[in-house]
């Protein structure tokens, strides 16, 4: 657990032994009391009672009370400090390697697993080693100091009870199976949870429509059930486990006050000895009791940091190469790619010069989107490489490739900030004057000036207070801001109505100027003006040149094309006419 600990954070066993060495004179302080009572005991039994000595314990009791508070504040701000930092850390080392996947990986994982490693595994970690760690550092102290002094006073009577130490073990062993073995089928009923109640937010629009709402869902209610059951069987099988090496304790306690009694009726120990073992041999117990609990949860909590290892130790797309390119042409070398088992783009061949527009084509499928993911290094290729300024892109340092590529995509995602702020992340460093000019030219001050608080106007969680053409055009303004050499637009305009297709229009003009442009359409009248146009077709080039050259071949182009040109020109005039067009 330790080198699980030091792996997946900041852990200094140093920070830790101090956390410890206050626990543990915290421990001595809480213990103060019962060694106190202890002397008054002594004094009541002797032949002559000193009551100003008796009354000097006493003070010197209340003085104790007042300095294991001090004591007990102190220990508590720096474990928690201790503890706290920790997870801050942890949490900000699992934010920048999971930054570094692939989306591969997110495709292959369920969110709501990874949502429950950083949230809920980090969570278990935080709240178990900050609450057990005192008690194991008090326990393991008071028990051995306590059995010194019992040995000191009678060491029949302390090997009594400390004969009740190895006989629990087995019942320790076995709970402690039952938690590492239960807890893993817990912790995935808790990520199934966490992934369905996600899916039942996401898709509420359309469950509302289908009537599926509350209980009618069963998918949810099921895990919900089913996380129940584990619960409650990781809190059930191991506790029998538990509660009968509590009894193996008091079975001890009892045999020690028995073997006591028989000792004194023989002579062969003191009254006052005999009650420093009832005092004291019971508190002997007390500390291991809770230890035998906080020791299962930190075997749960050792789940929870194997699955954090887990994903630090999933490969990343960085690299430590940092090679740049001296221009900005894109070229695809036999370049093959695929989802898990499907290939989805077979040995590509293409050139994209600098300062030049790529256009791609193709029916739903074909691999335009695959292409501008590759590009944009969201995966890794299966076969051959892609190179910009013939450097290959998987030997470009990440923050410095990101730098490169500007993406506009048909969904656009907006944070829960303001219009500035989320413009900004283009260009973290911009001045306000350079973001009032991205913004012109991707035509949004015309809409923003109608809000009454106008660039400072929270756009909601996913921009769900703008239309679909505000937040193209905020997308473009913060991709004009990036200046990027690389410009990628996947069905920019896509879903737009014309009014808004005109200003999106106007602000790409603004973005691709001087730029290597790749773009998917599926309106082929945008882009004629290309300078290179390729037809995807199941994963390969069916058909490569410009708009002219396309459609003198008579072949997939022209057939989308002539296709797009007679839908121009459709009127629907009843219901009737759609079906017969069907």
């Amino acid at each position: 657990m330790i080198k699980n600990l030091q792996y997946v954070t900041s852990f200094n066993p140093k920070d830790t032994r101090k956390v410890a060495f206050t626990e543990i004179i915290h421990s001595l302080f809480i213990a103060a009391p019962s060694g106190i009572l202890l002397v008054i005991i002594w004094e009541l039994f002797s032949e002559k009672p000193d009551m100003t000595r008796i009354w000097s314990v006493v003070a010197l009791m209340a003085v104790m009370l007042l300095i294991q508070f001090f004591v007990a504040s102190r220990s508590m701000v720096r474990s928690n400090l201790l503890v706290y930092d920790l997870s801050t850390k942890l949490r900000i080392k699992l934010g920048n390697h999971i930054q570094k996947f692939s989306l591969g990986f997110f495709k292959q994982k369920d969110p709501g697993e990874i949502a429950s490693v950083v949230l809920q595994d980090v969570a278990n970690f935080e709240g178990i080693f900050g609450h057990s760690i005192g008690n194991l550092a008090s326990a393991a102290f008071g028990t051995v100091l306590l059995s010194v002094i019992l040995l000191i006073y009678d060491w029949r009577l302390a090997l009594c009870l400390l004969l009740a130490l190895p006989l629990i073990y087995p019942f320790l062993r076995i709970a402690n199976y039952f938690v590492s073995r239960l807890g893993k089928k817990q912790i995935e009923a808790r990520n199934t949870v966490g992934a369905k109640f996600l899916e039942y937010v996401q898709g509420i629009r359309h469950l509302k429509s289908y009537g599926l709402t509350g209980k009618k869902y069963k998918g949810l209610e099921d895990s919900f059930d089913d996380l129940r059951r584990r619960c409650i069987r990781l809190e059930a099988v191991p506790g029998p486990f538990i509660v009968t090496a509590a009894i193996v304790f008091e079975i001890g306690f009892i045999g020690m006050v028995a073997l006591g009694l028989y000792f004194l009726l023989h002579q062969s120990i003191t009254v006052p000895v005999l009650i420093t073992f009832l005092i004291m041999g019971y508190n002997l117990y007390g500390p291991l009791k809770v230890v035998m609990v906080d020791y299962l949860v930190l075997r749960y909590m050792n789940e929870s940091l194997n699955r954090i290892i887990g994903v630090l130790e999933e490969p990343t797309m960085e690299t430590e190469r940092n090679e740049l390119p001296q221009h900005y042409e894109i070229s695809f070398n036999k370049v093959s790619f695929g989802y898990q088992e499907k290939m989805t783009l077979q040995n590509l061949n293409f050139t994209v010069p600098e300062k030049s527009m790529l256009a791609l084509v193709g029916h739903s499928g074909s691999g335009k989107t695959t292409v501008a993911s590759l590009i944009a290094r969201f995966w890794d290729v299966n076969e051959g490489c892609i190179k910009i300024g013939g450097t290959d892109i998987r030997n470009i340092n990440q923050d410095a490739f990101y730098k490169l590529i500007s993406e506009v995509f048909q969904d656009v995602y907006l944070f829960d900030d303001t219009i500035y702020n989320n413009i900004k992340i283009g260009k973290p460093d911009a001045t306000e004057k350079e973001i009032f000019y991205a913004m012109e030219q991707a035509q949004c001050l015309e809409f923003v000036s109608e809000f009454p608080e106008g660039i400072h106007t929270k756009v909601g969680e996913g921009g769900s207070k703008l239309s679909g053409g505000q937040k193209q055009r905020i997308s473009i303004a913060r991709a004009l801001l990036k200046d990027a050499p690389i410009v990628l637009l996947d069905e920019a305009t896509a879903s737009l109505d014309p009014e808004n297709e005109i200003y999106i229009q106007r602000a790409i003009q603004e973005l691709v100027r001087s730029k290597t442009v790749v773009v998917i359409a599926h309106k082929l009248s945008t882009i004629q003006n290309a300078h290179q146009i390729i037809v995807l077709n199941e994963g390969k080039i069916a058909e490569k040149g410009n708009h002219r050259e396309l459609l003198e071949k008579n072949g997939i182009y022209r057939k989308m094309w002539d296709i797009q040109k007679r839908s121009n020109g459709w009127k629907v005039n009843n219901t009737n006419e759609i079906l017969d067009a069907c």
